[in-house]
């Protein structure tokens, strides 16, 4: 791997978990019954979400959101298990690989940067 997929796999790790924590902490408010004060984190945790995808090195928005649509199914199962205490199934866990064979395939197809 390059550099520069290594850091963009770095990049879309870190917006996965700000990502899930932001949405997490208004499923805890909402659904778990946690303090409304709960939300305030999860906006900074969402603002740094979007933040940190603008940093992917590609032309486009569309495609650096697409790609980093697998990755953050395969995160949310590490959340599920780490977090939740629910454990992936098998099918959680080849769907989770067949999405970023996909996230791999947009961002690295035939005429495309590596980053």
């Amino acid at each position: 791997m390059t550099m520069p997929t290594l850091q963009t796999g770095l990049i879309y790790a870190l917006a996965a978990l700000a990502e899930i924590a932001g949405c997490f902490s208004f499923w805890a408010w909402l659904r778990l019954g946690k303090s409304p004060w709960w939300v305030a984190p999860g906006m900074v945790s969402l603002a740094i979400f979007a933040w940190l995808l603008t940093l992917v090195d590609t032309p486009a928005a569309g495609r650096a959101f697409a790609a980093y649509g697998g990755v953050y199914i395969a995160a949310s199962l590490i959340w599920l298990w780490s977090v939740e205490g629910a454990r992936p199934d098998r099918w959680d866990v080849i769907g989770a690989a067949i999405c970023l064979a996909g996230a791999g395939l947009i961002l690295m197809g035939p005429g495309r940067s590596a980053s």
